[in-house]
């Protein structure tokens, strides 16, 4: 307890609890499609295809806009950059209510939902901002646990849908993003740690091998975590006939984990190394994603492995950006960002890759094996980089540096004046 009471007085905790709550409503908003999908695609009788692709829009989007917010956020502050988009996102919702009743629109209502998939760097930076090195993974691991905005869209989604209707959760999920605005406007500080930095030393990360190692590791981590999110209430509802609201109810059981772990993942890589616990990571996805794949008779096997697979992505999202700001100190936002936006994409692949295998074999097991081959590709990946990332700018095992310093361990450091030096002035 003392060790958690010296991690909140190292920081600013208003900030943290902000950017949490921000990040969750904005991760409600952004799987909104894909806890509705049951009740999407019987109102369109959707193929299996059509399902995976209608899924996957929102998390495409989302990726692709991620970048540019983070790019924004280091312009007009974090603060201003979470106000600005949860704007966007209630006059999206409003479009929703008022105009989605076509599978062309709920397509287009897609790309609108994609925006509140933008917040993910601009939250953990924001979040973790005002904490120390030796605190940022636990930090990020608090801000990021707002996937468990999961959650709440699976669990809240469907019963009101069947209530009021599909299109209607649209609207009220409108009106229940007034609460992180108004918590973010009077709790949230802009962080000391903001630089003012060129368009090109922003993007730099993108020219650098570790940024597309840590995009490809993310798009197991929190790709499997979106795209397997998204999807499992229709894969639920289809593979073994339970109800709307059920389905849902199943998916939350396995998200929960994923948002829960999260935390924990972020505090175990602040000790042992963030690359020790996402190898620990990819292999346990791996092994859960297969069994899940052969286990499709029974209901309360898959849950469960479901569960683990979950809580090992969870896990691993909150390992892989503890080693973020190690190694980008500097420009956080726009690195996580760029990380995000493309390891996002992976969330994508595995709808489609999910809808077009059950289409066309008239089985789920090829989507669940394609996304094990890439898991165990990352593995191997990651154990080839490691070698180069602890000998410059982390410890073995991936954990933390002794400096506080924040500076980068790629810029040079300046030498001290010397005291003669300081005399002749």
């Amino acid at each position: 307890m003392s060790a958690f009471k010296t991690f909140v007085r190292s920081g600013h905790w208003p900030t943290l609890f902000a950017s949490f709550l921000y990040f969750d409503f904005c991760f409600a908003v952004w799987v909104l499609n894909g806890a509705m999908g049951p009740f999407i695609s019987e109102t369109f009788s959707l193929s299996p295809a059509q399902k995976g692709f209608m899924i996957s829009v929102p998390i495409l989007a989302g990726a692709l806009m991620r970048f540019p917010l983070g790019v924004l956020a280091q312009y007009i502050g974090r603060k201003n950059a979470a106000m600005v988009e949860m704007a966007l996102i209630v006059a999206a919702l409003g479009f929703g209510y008022v105009f989605v009743d076509s599978y062309d629109s709920v397509l287009a209502m897609g790309v609108l939902l994609g925006i509140a998939g933008a917040s993910f760097g601009v939250a953990l930076s924001l979040g973790s901002g005002w904490y120390p090195p030796r605190y940022k993974g636990l930090a990020m691991g608090i801000a990021g646990a707002g996937n468990s905005g999961t959650v709440l869209a699976v669990l809240f989604a469907p019963p009101l849908a069947m209530k009021f209707g599909w299109q209607s959760v649209y609207g009220l999920a409108a009106l229940t993003m007034l609460l992180p605005m108004l918590v973010m406007w009077f709790a949230a500080k802009e962080p000391p740690d903001r630089e003012h930095q060129t368009l090109r030393q922003h993007v730099s990360c993108l020219f650098e091998k570790d940024g597309w190692a840590f995009s490809l590791i993310y798009i197991v981590t929190f790709g499997g975590f979106i795209g397997l999110a998204s999807f499992l209430p229709t894969y639920f509802h289809d593979q073994f006939k339970v109800s709307k609201v059920e389905a849902g109810q199943l998916t939350m059981l396995a998200t929960l984990m994923g948002s829960g772990v999260r935390v924990v993942g972020g505090y175990i890589s602040d000790r042992i190394g963030g690359i020790h616990t996402l190898s620990g990571v990819l292999l346990l996805v791996a092994a859960t994603l297969t069994l899940c794949g052969f286990a499709g008779g029974s209901l309360v096997l898959t849950t469960l492995l479901f569960m683990l697979c979950f809580a090992a992505l969870g896990a691993g999202n909150g390992a892989l950006f503890q080693l973020v700001p190690l190694r980008w100190p500097l420009t956080t936002a726009v690195a996580g960002s760029m990380i995000g936006e493309v390891g996002a994409l992976g969330g994508g692949f595995l709808p489609n890759a999910m809808g077009l295998s059950k289409q066309y074999s008239g089985s789920y097991l090829g989507g669940f094996l394609a996304f094990t081959v890439l898991a165990l590709l990352m593995l191997a990946m990651l154990r080839i980089v490691q070698i180069r990332w602890t000998r410059t700018w982390a410890e073995k095992g991936g954990r933390a540096r002794a400096t506080e310093s924040t500076e980068t361990h790629y810029a040079p450091v300046k030498p001290a004046a010397r005291p003669e030096a300081k005399a002749a002035r």
